[in-house]
């Protein structure tokens, strides 16, 4: 009887490549699906039609709602951190970074963070967004901010995050009305006028 020939190695790393490539990729498809509509709206059948996958793949891969959320997390969440991430001490460009990721997903951050009380599998997803907007605004900052002692530190750190939220944002352009211009020009106001506090 002959043996079987082991696999080869590439093989293998090729297969594994191809499903963290078909994960990502049905990650992407369910981010795409919950900042168009209601968390409860979305179906799996949606994000299979979207992913190019069937629905018994992505019960494979993720187990439900509560796995894609995980999967956006590990997924989409760092790609959408680099987005943010400017040189420190530039304060023009964090505010053109942030606007800018506002721009394209700020409506689906919204609707999320106001669904948080209902559906509890969100959580991950939003306190990781709140973790990356801490880590981003303290980095970007840090230049900036060095002489001050922690308590002030802390307190600074807290109003940069306020001025440049995703709730400053839907103030200024959605209830508002203002322009991007305006809004990034609101912005930079509050911005500044921290750190004036702060020098």
């Amino acid at each position: 009887m002959k043996s079987r020939k082991p696999r080869r190695p590439y093989r293998q790393a090729a297969r594994a490549d191809a499903a963290e490539e078909t994960a990502r990729r049905i990650a992407l498809a369910f981010h795409d699906c919950v900042r168009d509509r209601w968390f409860d709206e979305v179906t799996l059948e949606e994000v299979a039609r979207r992913a190019g996958v069937t629905v018994r793949t992505v019960l494979r891969r993720f187990g439900g709602k509560a796995g894609l959320v995980a999967g956006v997390v590990e997924y989409v969440a760092p790609d959408i951190r680099d987005q943010r991430k400017v040189a420190p001490g530039d304060i023009d460009g964090a505010i053109d970074r942030v606007l800018a990721l506002y721009e394209d997903i700020g409506d689906g951050v919204i609707r999320n963070l106001a669904q948080e009380p209902r559906h509890p599998a969100l959580k991950p997803l939003i306190d990781g967004g709140r973790r990356g907007h801490r880590e981003i605004t303290t980095a970007t900052f840090a230049p900036l901010l060095e002489r001050l002692n922690s308590k002030d530190h802390r307190r600074a750190i807290d109003a940069l995050i306020i001025a440049t939220d995703i709730y400053t944002w839907k103030l200024l352009r959605r209830d508002m009305g203002q322009s991007l211009s305006e809004t990034k020009a609101v912005m930079r106001l509050l911005i500044d006028g921290v750190l004036r506090r702060r020098s």
